[in-house]
């Protein structure tokens, strides 16, 4: 063997993969020498990243009934009393709503830590930490000590933001953050006792974790760039260090850990709404596949996390240049060396407060693909992971936290990954524009899956009356963007999708509710229904490749919570859903 393909090998990159069109792509001896440095950049030898797995406990299946959940991106719920922005006192009542539906829970996009302050698209895709959450989603009026009479300038920004169709995310993080620190303040001076025992378990309970992260967040409010040009003593600092910065400033790291115990015990209510209301899975929550490298996770663990690449996609024909997602992820050398422990506590961030939880590209446990920075994604190739010990790992948590894990497993997978991922009891992703035979026709409902949740779409993907009308073909072609996809094309597969709900409904002619009703009659264990397509919004979350051509990630809900509650179109489709044996009827 190539003594460079061999050294590869043995720290688990592949010199070569094949690509979707079954084409094999070799990676030059440059690229192969870049990400083992990388690899190696703690100058440890490599660890091995197989072995013998022991006869495992698959991951917990809940109770076995079949359920359907209603899909929601978080942020952009608009209600008469949030601050242009979803909160947690949004996602109780939706709770609340979705329990007068019949329906299992709530769906949501990923709430991690983010740079919230920052302009951009505001991608929950794209965390700071996946340890912690965003505390855009904290209502500052559910905060013991806010109060609104202290600020009367505030509420005249609040109700210009509550009244926009976008979000403002730095708009929103101004107003939120100052009304924080008057609560912080508030607090410090005059928090009763009861309070002041609850922030104490709260910080001890998190512990070193949570004081490195209120150490990130200071330091970064204060010190230009990414942390990898700030001054050396706070690249990778001491213990030594994080004392000296909390006995010189303790309110402020204070002022993060608050943040931080609000957003949490928010988000334990919505938790304890959900057991009150006896839903089965109650909160859906999501998962990055990565954070980003400037962010507080790759600082406070950066022995565990890949330095000097990126992951992405390779190419393929829908997107012929590869994708480079600008995210790191875990050093596989290094999550082994530490027993994996960085891997738990990512997912034990989530799964305590989750009936189900959804691994974006779970792909990424068996092998993931990495781009040296500054490489084309082209000239990327795929990096091994322990992949069974880290299901081992995933079905460890899940019991632990009696919590479901759905792989979302989109795309072209290795044979037998799926099988795997079975034996190991995670559920399949299904998404029903893309459950398609070798001739384009769309399967029929007795072809899916028991283990799996299947969904018409996804927050990448068009809604249903955008793909119905192509008006996601549109609105891609006039920001210069191609959909891959041509009328034509479209046609074809609207005749196809038509045909095969008609022949699960009868209806020639389908609507929205006619997809649900297909979807109803898969075995699947649940079912995902997007709020977009209740409501009958045209353009879609968001549009891979995109930046700022698209308004990613900011569009609000066309009407408010308060109407969606008695909203005959979201009532029709919980009755159709009861009558297909997934939950009860709406409520009267």
């Amino acid at each position: 063997m190539d003594p460079s393909k061999e050294n590869a090998a043995r720290w688990g990159v592949e010199p070569s993969y094949f690509d979707v069109q079954g084409q094999r792509h070799e990676a030059d001896d440059a690229t192969l020498a870049r990400i083992i440095e990388a690899l190696a950049g703690t100058g440890e030898p490599p660890a091995a990243l197989g072995g013998q797995v022991p006869s495992p406990r698959p991951a917990h299946q809940g109770d076995g009934s079949r359920g359907w959940i209603l899909a929601v991106q978080l942020y952009g719920v608009r209600s008469q009393r949030n601050w242009g922005h979803g909160d947690f006192s949004d996602l109780a009542a939706l709770l609340n709503v979705i329990a007068d539906h019949g329906g299992a829970g709530i769906g949501l996009n990923p709430l991690h830590a983010q740079f919230y302050d920052r302009t951009g698209s505001g991608s929950p895709y794209s965390p700071s930490s996946r340890l912690f959450l965003n505390p855009l989603y904290i209502d500052l009026e559910a905060v013991d000590e806010f109060d609104a009479n202290a600020a009367p300038s505030l509420m005249a920004d609040i109700d210009r933001l509550r009244a926009a169709s976008l979000i403002d995310y730095p708009a929103v993080a101004r107003a939120k953050l100052a009304a924080l620190r008057a609560a912080y303040r508030a607090f410090a001076a005059t928090g009763n006792d009861a309070r002041r025992r609850d922030f104490e378990e709260y910080r001890q309970a998190r512990g070193s974790a949570l004081e490195q992260f209120s150490a990130f967040e200071t330091l970064r409010g204060r010190l230009p760039g990414a942390w990898w040009d700030w001054p050396e003593q706070w690249r990778a600092p001491s213990n030594e260090a994080l004392r000296h910065l909390r006995q010189h400033d303790p309110d402020e790291l204070g002022f993060h850990e608050f943040i931080q115990w609000n957003a949490e015990r928010q988000l334990q209510t919505c938790r304890d709404v959900a057991r009150q209301r006896g839903l089965s899975i109650g909160l859906y929550l999501d998962t990055a596949i990565g954070v980003d490298p400037a962010g507080a996770d790759a600082w406070m663990n950066q022995a565990a996390v890949l330095r000097g690449l990126s992951v992405g996609a390779p190419p393929d024909p829908f997107n012929l240049a590869g994708q480079d997602w600008g995210l790191t992820t875990y050093n596989p050398h290094r999550l082994v060396a530490n027993k994996f422990e960085p891997f738990r506590q990512m997912l034990r961030a989530t799964m305590r407060y989750a009936g189900a939880i959804r691994l974006d590209h779970v792909l990424g446990l068996m092998r993931i693909f990495v781009i040296p920075h500054g490489a084309s994604a082209g000239q990327g190739t795929y990096l091994r992971m322990p992949f069974e010990f880290m299901l081992d790992v995933v079905a460890e948590e899940s019991n632990r936290w009696r919590c479901i894990t759905i792989g979302e497993d989109l795309g072209t997978v290795p044979e037998g990954f799926r099988g795997t991922l079975s034996a190991w009891g995670l559920w399949s992703y299904l998404v029903m524009l893309f459950e398609r035979t070798g001739d384009g026709a769309f399967r029929q409902p007795a072809d899916y899956p028991e283990q799996a949740i299947a969904t018409l779409n996804t927050h990448d993907l068009p809604t249903f009356a955008g793909w119905m009308s192509g008006h996601d073909l549109a609105a891609k072609r006039a920001i210069g963007v191609d959909p891959g996809e041509t009328d034509a094309e479209r046609h074809h597969s609207r005749t196809a999708l038509t045909a095969a709900v008609a022949a699960a409904t009868g209806h020639q002619q389908i609507s929205f509710e006619d997809v649900v009703t297909f979807l109803a009659a898969t075995p699947t264990r649940l079912v995902s229904i997007a709020i977009d397509d209740v409501l009958g919004v045209t353009d879609q979350v968001n549009i891979p490749g995109t930046v700022d051509q698209h308004p990613n990630w900011r569009r609000r809900w066309p009407v408010p919570l308060e109407q969606v509650a008695g909203d005959q179109r979201l009532r029709r489709i919980a009755a159709l859903l009861a009558r297909a044996g997934r939950g009860s009827a709406p409520a009267s």
